[in-house]
């Protein structure tokens, strides 16, 4: 049993714009933030170039768009508003559920690492209904450090049991692939996701998530990936 397990591959999924499409739960709590500071909405195209950084980047960077000064009271506002409406609009992307399925049938441990803290992270995927099926989940504030940096991978790598030797990560944003790559994981890009698509760099882009199966197996046996589509 203890050699069938270590011999399990492990997929690292990034959250938004990876499993799930949160822009317009997140676009709606910013918008109450800057209501409540007589600024406009953001549009959804806005609040999509905000993301992939965790919060504190979010905010930054939606307050930077409204000509505002830092607000040091922003942060446990947005997050307390979040955490209270984060699945109202959210869902999963069309065909993720099915993939995950595919995933868990062939044997595959999965986990969840995201800069979204890990919080509101897990009341998201309990939301979804989505949480049991990850063995770890590995927030923005779980660890010392996140993503960009390798040791965020890792940390949840090792939270979820699995070998670096047999797990690839997956994700729609250049901190994906930087960090997958940096801790000596194969990195697949979302095409699908947030990112632009510069932002794969050499890794290999799934399309849609259906490819996700076939990618991931081409990823552990070191082989290229070429849609047949």
């Amino acid at each position: 049993m203890a050699c069938r397990l270590a011999m399990q591959p492990t997929v690292i999924f990034d959250l938004d714009g990876t499993l799930v499409d949160s822009r317009p739960d997140i676009r709606a709590a910013l918008d109450r933030l800057m209501d409540a500071r007589g600024q406009p909405p953001f549009t959804l195209e806005e609040v999509t170039r905000f993301i992939g950084d965790g919060v504190p980047m979010l905010l930054q960077r939606a307050f930077a768009a409204r000509g505002l000064p830092a607000d040091p009271t922003a942060l446990p506002a947005f997050l307390a508003d979040y955490e209270a409406h984060a699945a109202v609009q959210t869902r999963p992307f069309p065909g993720i559920p099915q993939v995950l399925d595919r995933l868990e049938a062939a044997g595959w441990r999965m986990a969840v690492c995201t800069n979204k803290p890990e919080r509101a992270a897990r009341l998201l995927l309990e939301a979804l209904g989505l949480m049991e099926r990850f063995a770890a989940l590995g927030g923005g504030d779980s660890f010392p450090v996140r993503k960009p940096d390798p040791a965020h991978v890792l940390a949840t790598l090792q939270a979820a049991g699995g070998d670096a030797a047999r797990a690839v990560m997956v994700g729609d944003h250049h901190n994906d692939v930087a960090s997958g790559t940096a801790a000596g994981l194969p990195a697949i890009f979302c095409g699908w996701g947030y990112g632009l698509p510069d932002m794969a760099g050499s890794a290999p882009t799934a399309s849609r998530p259906d490819e996700l199966p076939e990618l991931l197996d081409a990823a552990l046996a070191g082989v290229p990936f070429t849609s047949s589509r």
